[in-house]
């Protein structure tokens, strides 16, 4: 079966990393037709703007994105386009996965744990106003819907997955009425899944939690916020933004994306490391329905940066992007 999907390259490395992504998925027998958009800082330097209105427009029609990292040009009064595309299409859960490569040495073994992040309210509403000269003040929306549809998303994904725990992450012990509301959506819904087990963390005593024993927990559910630190914390504990993926989905529309910076400074030297949008590359053939290929392709990258001889820099080793991307060809077979 053929697909069709939206690409963004990206800015600095982009284009390098999702041209591998590219390749891997070919190689894994999936036949995709790429509709190219640029957005970032190419797109202000071709269009005037980082996120053109056709950009949206492509999406809509594909209903599925892989996107590069991009660059918000800052300073000159540009709305974040990752935001962007989240509010405008709605894409309400993000869904980073931590999971250990097994070879690739970290402070922890046995992480897999999945962040369920609610993706277009709370801290980032961004509703902020000066209210005397030297004092701002930003609101923090929390809805009883938002609450409920990200709640209801992390349980069916623990049920699709057979996870055994859900925990919500919080501070209801200071914002009471807020993340009170976002609580009470939470057990509403952990209620109609009795099989789940289902608790409750203050988000600082989580973090502790997260770099103390990670293996406790499976699911983390939470707001906005919370998750924008949270997700990047349990990256780290698996061997960094680098080699995890990233997802965002809504009820109409998917985008899957490396979730770290475009690193101007190494882009065109041939050296960045593939691996995070390769991974969300296999995230969306599962959205797809590709489940077989996806699979492939995560036992090919854990197999190549496993047995370290071709890895880049920034995993420890010497091998460019292209002999990296090429090594997971070849064990693709």
């Amino acid at each position: 079966m053929k697909h069709e999907c939206t690409l963004i390259p990206g800015d600095g490395i982009g284009p390098e990393v999702t041209g591998a992504a590219l390749q891997v998925i070919a190689a894994a027998g999936v036949e995709i037709d790429w509709i190219r958009v640029v957005a970032g800082s190419e797109a202000v330097k071709k269009h005037g703007e980082p996120l053109p209105p056709f950009v949206l427009d492509t999406i809509r029609r594909t209903r599925t994105a892989l996107k590069g990292p991009v660059t918000t040009p800052i300073g000159k009064g540009f709305v974040s386009v990752n935001v962007t595309l989240r509010k405008t299409l709605d894409l309400y859960a993000c869904i980073r996965r931590a999971r250990n490569i097994p070879g690739l040495r970290t402070p922890f073994e046995g992480v897999d744990l999945i962040v369920v992040r609610e993706n277009t309210e709370g801290m980032y509403s961004g509703i902020e106003h000066e209210v005397i000269p030297g004092v701002v003040e930003t609101l923090k929306i929390i809805t009883e819907r938002a609450s409920l549809r990200i709640a209801e998303y992390a349980f069916d994904l623990a049920v699709r997955e057979k996870r055994r725990r859900v925990t919500a992450v919080h501070k209801a012990n200071i914002m009471k009425l807020s993340d009170g509301l976002f609580l009470d959506a939470c057990r509403r819904v952990a209620g109609r899944y009795p099989e789940i087990d289902y608790n409750e963390r203050i988000v600082d005593n989580t973090c502790l939690q997260l770099v103390t024993n990670p293996g406790q927990f499976d699911i983390l559910l939470m707001e906005n916020f919370y998750g924008d630190f949270i997700s990047d914390l349990t990256a780290g504990l698996v061997g960094g933004l680098g080699v995890v993926p990233g997802a965002n989905f809504g009820t109409e529309y998917a985008l899957f994306e490396a979730v770290h910076g475009s690193a101007p400074d190494i882009a065109g030297r041939g050296i960045a490391n593939p691996t995070a949008v390769i991974l969300s590359g296999a995230e969306l053939l599962r959205h797809l329905g590709e489940i077989e290929p996806a699979e492939r392709i995560v036992k090919a990258v854990h197999y190549v940066i496993g047995e370290g001889v071709y890895r880049t820099p920034d995993l420890g080793g010497r091998a460019t992007t292209r002999e990296f991307t090429e090594a997971i060809l070849k064990a693709l077979g």
